[in-house]
């Protein structure tokens, strides 16, 4: 496996969205925001994997940031553009819509 700095979680499980199909759009957006930030290569590479749950559906869709330990809750397109682009570019938490840290 190649070496990676991040590695971000994506709950695509059934109850964050209806039928997990908003959450599995998000987790194919993620993938091409990561592509188009060059976060995919390189030391700066970020790992994303699909969760089943993590237990706070209503608080859905998540993502999880580590070794951050940054949770994140009600993660739109718009939302995750930003989490991408400061967070996991710029190293800065997006605050407003931090759930838990670990």
């Amino acid at each position: 496996m190649k070496p990676f700095r991040r590695h971000i979680f994506v709950c695509t499980g059934p109850r964050c969205t209806p039928e997990g199909k908003a959450a599995e759009a998000l987790f194919r957006r993620l993938g091409e925001l990561l592509q188009a930030e060059g976060l995919l290569e390189g030391e700066e590479r970020v790992k994303r994997t699909r969760a089943h749950c993590f237990a706070y559906c209503r608080e859905g869709p998540l993502l999880v940031v580590y070794p951050d330990g940054i949770w994140y809750k009600e993660v739109s397109e718009e939302r995750l553009q930003r989490i991408v682009r400061e967070h996991l570019k710029e190293g800065r938490p997006v605050e407003p819509w931090v759930f838990h840290r670990v």
